[in-house]
């Protein structure tokens, strides 16, 4: 799989809502008693091209943690061993971005570039979240069309209207309650950690580990958050706003921001003499390029058979910038687009994920998103974002303040945000690309202040989305490495490069 195929599949989450009772307390959601853990039984895992030391085991969780002793639903995870038993400290959980994102098969991928010492010393732990592929799947069974990312996503009319997003929003939203099962009400970012700690239980471990990417970094926050005692070593990549208001509202927002960051970047590659995807003679050639072929395909969409829509417009013109500045790799794709929009051509169409893996996904990102806290019900709220943010970041054209499928939610959150605090031990290492599309830097900052003492956070002077081992550089990549080895933070908050 193409690394473009599997950003659609990892981050249509995001794209569901971006890319949204009495509360419970970290003792009500604790795992076992005194039973000590169950006996797990270790198989080969399904799948292909995998490490043949990687195992998968399943185990029991409750459906709902207010009724521990009700429904129960099976969550899968996987391992590969600690390489060296001799000098094993645990296991270091790989938790995926998303929300509808897995980690299952991440032990035999992105964990085989972890280096030595890490692979040595920790059991690489992959899981599928509540809800997504091998953990008690569900879906909506959406209609195709609203698969779309520029349905996922919310872009406006050319207008700037919200009208179609709110009819979007309610027709997805039907959807999920007539055909998603009890469980959609279930799946939400502090029933994830608490699926995290029975994992942990059932592995034995006093304490985990864990590398968070993305989304997977608010999850490792209200895991440190639910179970500060049972942290080890945590580091967060690629970190999210914890605003415990607005949430996943606040990382849609970001969009407008993490556009503007990045795009001067690829316009000063595109506009690099020599460069054979070359688009115009300056940077700031290139954006008004970008911005003037986008109004244009706004009124005469271009047809684009094999495509989800079938036309090239405004706003798949746009989204498909927004998933190019996700890696600088990527910019060439994003550069050919725009060369051929100019002649008035398309490219090829991009090969979509499976139908059921989108469904799986979008059902998977929908519950998370709406399910952590309410978003507005009116379209009057989206109709005033949605022109301020035209007016002041043109690149997104009010996408980052619209009615997602959450406008609309037949559900209300079972239990409010989990508030991310400085009460705790100080086990956390942070680290953030400056320039970042999904991610921006502002609200990793957001998230350093909530955490207070407990963090120290690596800004690297890179570009693009996610830093470790990634987009970002040397000197972030030896910085966390060593920590997650030896344990040793830096002492105090540095700047990579």
């Amino acid at each position: 799989m193409t690394k473009n195929k599997r950003r659609t599949a990892l981050f249509a989450a995001s794209a569901a809502v971006l890319s949204l009772a009495a509360p419970l307390t970290a003792a009500s959601a604790s795992t076992v008693g005194n039973a000590g853990p169950p006996r797990l039984d270790w198989t080969k895992c399904e799948g292909t091209g995998l490490d043949p030391r990687q195992e998968c085991a399943t185990i029991e969780v409750p459906m709902d943690y207010a009724e521990p002793h009700g429904e129960k639903i099976t969550l899968a995870f996987s391992r590969i061993p600690a390489e060296n038993p001799k000098t094993r400290r645990g296991a270091l959980f790989m938790i995926p971005g998303g929300p509808g994102g897995g980690s299952l098969d991440q032990p035999s991928g992105k964990g085989q570039k972890l280096p030595q010492a890490v692979r040595d010393t920790h059991d690489l732990i992959g899981f599928d979240p509540r809800g997504y592929g091998r953990s008690a799947p569900v879906g909506c069974d959406v209609e195709r069309g609203d698969l779309a990312r520029t349905k996922l996503l919310p872009w406006p009319a050319l207008d700037g209207s919200v009208t179609q997003n709110m009819a979007t929003a309610r027709r997805m939203s039907q959807a999920c309650a007539a055909n998603g099962g009890r469980l959609l009400r279930h799946i939400s970012t502090a029933n994830e950690a608490r699926d995290l700690d029975r994992i942990r239980a059932a592995l034995g471990e006093r304490k985990i580990s864990a590398w968070g990417v993305s989304y997977g970094t608010y999850v490792g926050a209200v895991y440190n958050e639910l179970f500060p005692h049972r942290a080890d070593r945590f580091v967060l990549d690629s970190n999210n706003n914890p605003d415990p208001a607005r949430v996943q509202r606040a990382w849609l927002a970001a969009f407008e921001v993490g556009a503007e960051d990045n795009f001067p970047e690829f316009a000063k590659w595109a506009s690099r003499p020599g460069n054979p995807d070359r688009v115009a003679g300056t940077a700031a050639d290139v954006r008004r390029l970008f911005l003037s072929l986008a109004e244009r395909l706004d009124r005469e969409p271009l047809p684009w058979p094999g495509a989800n829509p079938g036309e090239l417009d405004g706003n798949v013109f746009r989204q498909a910038m927004l998933d190019s500045l996700y890696d600088p790799d990527d910019y060439p794709a994003l550069a050919k687009m725009i060369l051929a929009a100019r002649k008035g051509t398309v490219p090829p169409a991009p090969e979509a994920p499976p139908e059921p893996l989108m469904q799986n996904v979008t059902a998977v990102s929908a519950a998370t998103l709406c399910n952590d806290a309410a978003w507005p019900k009116s379209a009057s709220v989206y109709e005033k974002g949605v022109a301020e943010s035209r007016a002041k970041f043109p690149l997104t054209a009010g996408m980052p303040r619209n009615a997602s499928v959450c406008a609309a939610w037949p559900y209300v959150p079972k239990e409010p945000a989990v508030r991310i605090t400085d009460r705790g031990p100080s086990t956390v290492l942070m680290i953030q690309n400056r320039r970042d599309v999904a991610t921006p830097l502002g609200g990793a900052l957001e998230l350093r202040e909530a955490l207070g003492r407990r963090a120290v956070m690596v800004t690297v002077n890179s570009t693009g989305h996610e830093a470790y081992l990634a987009n970002g550089n040397a000197c972030g990549d030896r910085t966390v490495s060593h920590f997650l080895a030896t344990g040793e933070r830096p002492s105090r908050d540095i700047v990579c490069g």
